[in-house]
C-alpha cells in the first residue's frame, strides 16, 4: 500500500487537493489496498482554501506517517510569505519521500525549500518566469502540463494535477485502472505530459490588427494549405519581411512556429478522434508525407504518430 500524504495550508487551491485525491481514491476503490490517503496541515488544524472552503487535516505535519508519495498543492498561500515552518518541514521530509509531487504553484514551495535545485520542473504558466527568476538553479520548462524528473513530478495549473495523478496510477497499477478512473471523472486519459499547457491560439497573443487576426484564423482553419510566409503575407497584403516582423511583434511567435503548433494540434485531434490513416492525417494537417509528420511528432512529443494514437485515443472512438 502506498501512502499519499497531501499537504494542506491556508489559501490552498481546493481543486489542487481534491482533483488528485479523487484519482487516487478511485484507484483505491477499484484495487483495495493500493493507496492510503492522508492530509496534514502544519498544526493539524483545519485550513481555509482560497475559495472559502474548509478542509480538515488528518494529522499535524510532524505527526504524519512517512509517505510514499508526498503531494504539495498550489494556491495563493504558496505565493505570499509561505509559512516558514512548512518550508522547514518540506526541507526535512521531502527528500525522504519515494515520490515528490507538486500541483500548480506548489512547485514554488518545493523550490523555496531547495528541493528543485538542479532539477527540471514546471508550474502554472503565469508563474514560470517567477520560478526561473527566483530559482536560477531550476530548469523551468513552461510548456508541458507535467514534468517527470526521477522521483520528482511537477504539474501545471489545476486540472493538470488530475492528468499527473492518472499517469501515476497507470505507472503504479495499470492502464485499465487509470482509464476506468478517467471515464468516471469524465476526463480523457490521453494528455501526454509534454502536451503544451495551451493550444497555439491561446499560447500566442491575438494580433491587434485585423489583417493579422484574419491570418491567424486562416491558419487554424486551413492547416493543410500553403502556409508559407510568402503566402500568408499576401493574404495580409504585406511584404513577407514586414509580415514576419509584424506577426512576431503582435503575437509573440514567428509565423513558422505558429503554423507548426497549429498543424501538430490538428494532427493530434485527427489521430485521437478519427480512424483516418496516418498518410491521410499527414496530408490534411499540412505535413505532406507521413515521414515529415513523424519527425514533427518525435521532436515535439517524443513519440511517433502511430504510437501516439495507440496511447491517447479514447476507447471506443470511431
Amino acid at each position: 500500500m502506498r501512502t499519499v500524504l497531501v499537504v494542506l495550508f491556508d489559501d490552498v487551491q481546493s481543486l489542487d487537493v481534491t482533483g488528485p485525491v479523487e484519482v487516487f481514491a478511485g484507484a483505491e476503490r477499484q484495487r483495495p489496498g493500493s493507496y492510503r490517503l492522508l492530509t496534514a496541515s502544519p498544526d493539524g488544524a483545519p485550513v481555509r482554501t482560497s475559495s472559502g472552503l474548509t478542509l480538515a487535516a488528518d494529522h499535524a505535519l510532524d505527526d504524519a506517517p512517512a509517505p510514499h508519495t508526498l503531494l504539495v498543492p498550489g494556491g495563493p498561500g504558496t505565493r505570499h510569505r509561505p509559512d516558514p515552518a512548512l518550508l522547514d518541514w518540506l526541507r526535512r521530509h521531502g527528500p525522504r519521500a519515494e515520490r515528490l509531487v507538486s500541483v500548480c504553484s506548489g512547485a514554488l514551495l518545493l523550490a523555496d525549500a531547495g528541493l528543485l535545485e538542479g532539477r527540471r520542473a514546471t508550474t502554472h504558466w503565469s508563474l514560470c518566469d517567477r520560478l526561473a527568476r527566483d530559482h536560477p538553479g531550476v530548469e523551468v520548462d513552461p510548456d508541458p502540463i507535467f514534468v517527470r524528473d526521477g522521483h520528482l513530478a511537477t504539474s501545471a495549473g489545476v486540472t493538470a494535477g488530475i492528468d499527473l495523478a492518472l499517469a501515476l496510477v497507470e505507472e503504479d497499477l495499470d492502464r485499465d485502472t487509470a482509464l476506468t478512473i478517467a471515464r468516471h471523472l469524465v476526463v480523457f486519459l490521453r494528455r501526454p505530459g509534454n502536451q503544451a499547457q495551451f493550444s497555439a491560439q491561446l499560447a500566442a497573443q491575438t494580433a491587434r490588427r485585423e489583417p493579422l487576426r484574419e491570418v491567424q484564423r486562416w491558419i487554424t482553419e486551413h492547416p493543410g494549405d500553403d502556409l508559407s510566409v510568402e503566402s500568408l503575407a499576401a493574404r495580409a497584403r504585406l511584404s513577407p519581411r514586414h509580415f514576419a516582423r509584424a506577426f512576431r511583434e503582435e503575437t509573440g511567435s514567428t509565423p513558422g512556429r505558429y503554423v507548426d503548433r497549429v498543424r501538430l494540434e490538428h494532427a493530434r485531434r485527427l489521430l485521437e478522434d478519427t480512424a483516418d490513416g496516418v498518410e491521410e492525417v499527414s496530408r490534411a494537417s499540412g505535413y505532406g508525407t507521413p515521414e515529415a509528420m513523424r519527425r514533427a511528432f518525435l521532436k515535439a512529443l517524443g513519440t511517433a504518430p502511430a504510437e501516439y494514437r495507440r496511447r491517447f485515443r479514447p476507447a471506443g472512438a470511431r
